[in-house]
């Protein structure tokens, strides 16, 4: 066969209409390879959320590319490209299946014999070196597998990576002084980048000492400069403290002194004379104290000998000797190596350890291929399953509109009210997905489920397409199937009302008619009742108990107040009477044969717009806006037209061939006599229309 890699310029498609609309069949390897030909107009969707959707979380996070939580057409087009090109036929993408044979692989390039290479070594730690295939569960651990690796391509080191003692603790010192990166197992290593500033910064550190201890300007005291420095940065560099006022130095008196006394640090070093040397022993300023004596013994007696003060010109002495030492130690290196101390940075540079370390890097980064390819066997074995159902699911809603399997975006089946509804996605944010769902012109109830003692929750759409919506209440309750089959109570919480069915629409008119007149009725007996009771109370009352306080006499009856209701009330019977008159009239000046055209003509102009109102909004049901209310991109008019809305929702009926008893012991009993009072009526009425209109005489 031709190489079905290679896409012909002209592709021969085939559609098929659903929903209104026409979509593409998707059948073959070529139908898929061909996806980029496609004009996206043509696409039933373009995007759909890669989560909360009822498919393999993992095929959608490996087609999710850019990882933005969406999955688009180009992503599709490039999974769909990079599978077919490791396999021999591209027909194995729509054959499905969680197996996938070794030969299937194309192994003529490089990808593709490295990634056989990667299913056997699959295949080889699972105690299966013999086995000619290779399934999805195969790959499930393929990343424990990765992570068993001491060397796992990402390009860090831990300190595992080697099992020298020495080279673990060097590796142990970069991370402590520069920081770490987790690697692919998780824990903590080093990259190259990492390496390369711990040895930058430790060779900076060493050198800028060597430079020290090879100028004897610099170290002119030995290894003794450096705290000879500290002393003399400790000491009086600068001039001496001014005097303070004759009131200082009374306050001052009345203290105890001592070093650590408050203040004491403020004064002079020593008494302030012209021409004084400064005193290294005797009267100094106690808080001085520590400070006089380090700088006598690590700096004044090793370079001029022992002496109890120090002149003017020998100080300037000092200063000379140690501006080489301040222009080193401005020269020192900023490096988080210093911490490890001069001589374990000498150490560490000696040892040659960088070489080490940076040839495990190097090791590492040489397997990025073969663990790359380890997850990739995984990858395609998921695209040879779930590409094809994906494709039926986004480019077309085959599944959907054709029965063939329930769509991605079907979160399960919902039962209440007598009826099964097919069409139930999840929600998040029930008030978000209500604003764009209400104009898909289907009626939604929304319900809260909860399972496991509501432990698990979550919320769906459910679109009722049959039936009425009478019983459909805010609190009913009901049960949701999943498509695990775990059930879940369900509760209605909110209610998206559009017309369900034409049947519906017709009753409607007299419902609520009927729902008005019960509802005066109950009113009228309510206040009957309520007027009953007040009477049997008082009549209850004895007839010595202390009457209640005299109530004001009621207002006498105005006539002139009351008369123009009592002439709209007439106008309105006698109007009410005149039409019952205009109808009997016509009625009987039918002929016999007439009489239920008429009715059913009667029947029409009641229910008629009802009726034409709901099928206007029928026809125009759109699944669209019920799941971009979701995330989706819906590229079409994603019609439910009547037909197919009684599909989604299947309404309570006996089974075929069930013996069915009309005998109900619980009936009410039925009476007959309001059938004789409406044969009576009927009577009347016909006697008096006769007699009206003349025809007694005739």
């Amino acid at each position: 066969m031709s190489d079905s890699r290679t896409v012909q310029d002209k592709h021969e498609w085939r559609f098929f209409r659903a929903g209104g609309f026409d979509q593409v069949r998707i059948e073959s390897g070529d139908d898929l390879l061909a996806l980029a030909q496609l004009d996206q107009k043509l696409w039933v969707a373009l995007s759909c959320p890669a989560h909360g959707i009822e498919f393999d979380a993992q095929t959608l996070a490996q087609i999710d590319g850019d990882n933005d939580g969406h999955i688009r057409a180009t992503e599709i087009i490039a999974a769909v490209q990079w599978a077919a090109a490791l396999l021999k036929d591209a027909d194995l993408l729509v054959q499905g299946g969680d197996t996938l044979p070794l030969s299937a692989i194309n192994d003529t390039g490089a990808e593709g014999r490295c990634l056989l290479a990667a299913a056997r070594r699959i295949l080889d730690s699972l105690g299966k070196p013999q086995a000619d295939a290779i399934s999805v569960a195969d790959t499930a651990d393929s990343g424990k597998l990765v992570l068993e690796m001491r060397f796992n391509g990402d390009g860090i080191i831990t300190p595992k990576a080697s099992d020298d003692a020495a080279l673990q603790a060097v590796v142990a010192d970069i991370m402590e002084c520069c920081g770490s990166l987790p690697d692919r197992s998780g824990e903590s290593g080093v990259s190259g980048e990492i390496v390369e500033q711990f040895f930058s910064g430790a060779q900076a550190c060493a050198a800028w000492l060597q430079k020290a201890e090879a100028d004897s300007v610099i170290c002119f005291l030995g290894a003794d400069t450096l705290a000879a420095a500290e002393a003399y940065r400790a000491g009086p560099r600068a001039a001496a403290p001014l005097s303070r006022s004759v009131e200082d130095y009374q306050q001052l008196a009345a203290q105890e002194l001592s070093a650590g006394a408050a203040g004491l640090s403020a004064f002079p070093l020593a008494v302030v004379a012209n021409d004084q040397p400064l005193p290294l022993q005797a009267g100094i300023n106690p808080a001085w104290m520590s400070k006089i004596r380090m700088l006598r013994e690590k700096v004044v007696v090793p370079i001029f000998g022992d002496r109890p003060s120090l002149p003017a010109d020998d100080w300037e002495t000092l200063a000379g000797k140690f501006a080489a030492l301040e222009n080193w130690l401005a020269e020192k290196p900023a490096t988080p190596a210093e911490k490890l101390g001069i001589e374990r940075i000498r150490t560490i540079l000696d040892g040659n350890y960088r070489a080490a370390i940076e040839e495990l890097i190097a090791r590492d980064k040489a397997m990025e291929a073969e663990v790359e390819a380890i997850a990739a066997v995984g990858k395609l074995l998921h695209y040879c399953r779930d590409l094809h159902t994906l494709a039926n699911n986004f480019v077309s809603f085959r599944n959907f509109y054709t029965g063939s399997g329930k769509a991605v975006f079907q979160a399960g089946t919902l039962y209440l009210d007598g009826r099964s509804c097919e069409l139930c996605v999840r929600v998040e944010d029930i008030n978000k997905h209500a604003a764009l769902a209400n104009l898909s012109r289907v009626c939604l109830v929304y319900c809260e489920c909860a399972r496991m003692g509501g432990k698990e929750k979550m919320t769906i759409a459910a679109a009722f397409t049959a039936g009425d919506s009478d019983q459909l209440m805010v609190g009913r309750n009901g049960v949701f199937y999943d498509r695990k089959g775990q059930d879940w109570d369900a509760t209605i919480v909110r209610i998206l009302e559009h017309p369900i069915s034409i049947r519906q629409a017709f009753w409607a008119p007299y419902k609520r008619v009927g729902k008005m007149i019960g509802e005066q009725i109950q009113k009228l007996a309510a206040a009957r009742s309520q007027a009953a009771e007040e009477k049997l109370v008082k009549a209850a009352l004895a007839p010595g108990q202390k009457p209640e306080a005299a109530k004001p006499a009621p207002a006498p009856f105005d006539m002139g107040k009351f008369a123009g209701i009592f002439a709209a009330i007439g106008l309105a019977v006698g109007a009410l009477g005149t039409a019952v008159a205009s109808v009997l009239t016509g009625l009987l000046g039918l002929k016999w044969w007439q009489l239920p055209f008429a009715l059913l003509g009667l029947l029409l102009v009641v229910s008629g717009p009802a009726m034409l109102i709901a099928w206007f909004k029928l026809k125009q049901r759109n699944l669209g806006p019920i799941l971009d209310a979701n995330g989706w991109a819906v590229n079409a008019r994603a019609k439910i037209n009547i037909p197919f809305g009684t599909a989604l929702t299947a309404i309570a009926k006996l089974p075929e061939g069930a013996d069915r008893s009309l005998i109900d012991p619980f009936a009410e009993k039925k009476h007959l006599w309001p059938y004789y009072v409406s044969f009576l009526l009927l009577v009347c009425g016909v006697a008096w229309a006769v007699w009206y209109f003349g025809y007694a005489g005739k």
